[in-house]
Parts: structure tokens; C-alpha cells; sequence
């Protein structure tokens, strides 16, 4: 997916003179392209993410688009009073780009895991957070990112396979949110990034050997929530189930419960995503996610009991 999206923002550098690529000592292969083309837009600041931003900052208010890269705990968390002071109380156009999102980095452990991110992001001001879930969305969200005004967080993983939307185009992302799977209203699981592929697999599951149609939805866009389409979307189903790797507290799940209770509708909501814990285990990702018990088969049993099937 990360490969992905440089290939879509590379597209978006040689268009628009006017945009620039901070990093901050991070790497992937796919930066030695756009820096062997448009080098003097394309700055590797070191590793200095909070001077990153401020650079950004400055270059924004000379009306530069510009983009910041970096792993995703030192891109949000390291600067987010810089975020909060130097981009976001000014509008700034400076779209941050993120790469690990939850335990991608399975192997680096704590330091490296990003599971409180969109809880503090979406804390801010104005700002917009994307959460693509394959390589389609990853490319598409690069254009998606630069058409949007303002402070952007993008929330990327390291690869996008499987696919989820194939043949998708641009204007496929205007609401905010995509319907994936259309149950019987019995149930939906409302899912973002990686765990997209998840929530279709256990629906899937459900169907097959429990007879239980559920609906999957990719909130795709985190922050501003389409809250129209949403709550629509809410009130076709009788009951809940939030699917995210990040922590429990603050993220989707917690979007969701606050929208429920400020249009005051009762339904039964259960969060499923990454404990109030850090993960101090270490081995492949699939290997984590069925320690912690967010796998598809594991999300499989949860929607079954929860449902009395």
C-alpha cells in the first residue's frame, strides 16, 4: 500500500510544481523513483520529525502543498503539539503521511506499534484522517489527499493485499464511507483499514456455516464522519460491531458510541480492536492478531455469541 500511494503522489508531484515531500530518514524503494525525477521537491529533513513539521509549516505558508512522511507513532504522536500549534490552528495545507498503522510493525514491538493514533489526531481541528484499506485506495488516496483542503493524516499500511475494491475510481471516495456487504439487518460490523478484509472474511464465515448475513462497512474516511450516512447506515441494523486495529479507546468504536449517544439511539455496540495494553509479543502480524483475538476467526465467534447464534 505504501509503495502504492508514493506511486499516486508521485503522479500529483509532477503536476503541481507546488508541492513538496518531507521525510524523515525513512525509507522504501519507492522514493528512490520520485527522488531521482523531481529531487528538489523531495527533502529528507533527517531524523528530526518535530523539525519536519515546523519546516512544513513554513513551507505551507508559502503557499507549498506540503507532504511529510514517517513511521507512525514519531509522525503523530512525537508531533503532535506541533500538528496542533503550527499546522492546525492555522490551516495549514501539510497532509501527513503515516506508515504501520496498527501492529504492522510486528516485529519492532511497543515503539513501533501505532494504536493511539487516530484517537489523538482526531482530536484536532479541522484536520481530515484517511484510513485506505488496499493497494487501490493507497494510490486513489494520494490525488483523494491533495484535492482536500487544509491538514490531512493518512493512515497507511505497509502492503494492501487482498484487494478489497479492484476496480475502484476516484469518485468512489466522495461519502465518506462504503456499504461492502448487505445483510439481512442483523447485524453490521463497521471496520477501516487492514481490518476491512477481516470483518468481509468473518461475514463471510457467518453466512456460510451460521446462517448470519451481517453487513460490512469501510469507514474509510475517519474524521470529518459522515454522520447522515452513517446513522442511516446504523439504523438498518440491530446491532453494532466496531472492527479497527487501534486501540479500543478513542478510535472507531469510541466515534461510533459517541454518535449513538448524541442522536440518543439505542443499540446494542460492541468494540472490537487492540486492548488497553501494550503488546509485548512479537512474531507475524496474523500471529498477533490471534494472540489479541481481532483475526477473522476470532471476530467470527465474537459476532456469533454476541448474537445468540
Amino acid at each position: 500500500m505504501r509503495a502504492d500511494f508514493f506511486q499516486g503522489l508521485h503522479e500529483v508531484l509532477k503536476k503541481d510544481d507546488d508541492v513538496v515531500l518531507l521525510t524523515s530518514d525513512t525509507g522504501a524503494l519507492v522514493l528512490d523513483d520520485v527522488r531521482k525525477t523531481i529531487a528538489s521537491r523531495c527533502i529528507n529533513v533527517g531524523i528530526a520529525e518535530l523539525n519536519m513539521i515546523s519546516v512544513a509549516a513554513g513551507l505551507a505558508l508559502c503557499g507549498k502543498t506540503v507532504y511529510v512522511y514517517a513511521i507512525i507513532p514519531f509522525v503523530t504522536l512525537r508531533c503532535f503539539e506541533h500538528y496542533r500549534v503550527d499546522v492546525c490552528a492555522t490551516n495549514l495545507n501539510v497532509k501527513a503521511i503515516g506508515v504501520g498503522a496498527g501492529l504492522d510493525y510486528c516485529t519492532l514491538g511497543p515503539t513501533h506499534h501505532a494504536h493511539e493514533d487516530i484517537a489523538v489526531m482526531r482530536t484536532l481541528p479541522g484536520l481530515t484522517i484517511l484510513s485506505p484499506s488496499d493497494e487501490v485506495t493507497g494510490k486513489l488516496f494520494a490525488k483523494l489527499s491533495y484535492d482536500i483542503p487544509g491538514p490531512v493524516y493518512v493512515r497507511l499500511e505497509r502492503y494492501g493485499q487482498p484487494l478489497v475494491y479492484p476496480n475502484a475510481k476516484e469518485e468512489d471516495f466522495k461519502k465518506g464511507l462504503n456499504v461492502l456487504r448487505k445483510g439481512n439487518g442483523s447485524a453490521v460490523i463497521i471496520a477501516t483499514g487492514k481490518m476491512v478484509v477481516t470483518a468481509l472474511k468473518a461475514a463471510e464465515t457467518l453466512k456460510k456455516q451460521h446462517s448470519i448475513d451481517v453487513s460490512v462497512v469501510d469507514l474509510y474516511r475517519i474524521k470529518p464522519l459522515n454522520t447522515e450516512l452513517m446513522i442511516d447506515v446504523i439504523n438498518q441494523s440491530k446491532e453494532i460491531f466496531t472492527l479497527e486495529e487501534h486501540s479500543i479507546i478513542g478510535g472507531v468504536g469510541s466515534i461510533i458510541s459517541d454518535l449513538l449517544v448524541e442522536n440518543r439511539i439505542s443499540k446494542p455496540l460492541r468494540k472490537i480492536g487492540l486492548p488497553d495494553d501494550y503488546c509485548r509479543r512479537y512474531g507475524t502480524r496474523d500471529y498477533l492478531h490471534g494472540l489479541i483475538g481481532i483475526d477473522a476467526e476470532n471476530v467470527t465467534k465474537i459476532v456469533k455469541n454476541e448474537l445468540g447464534k
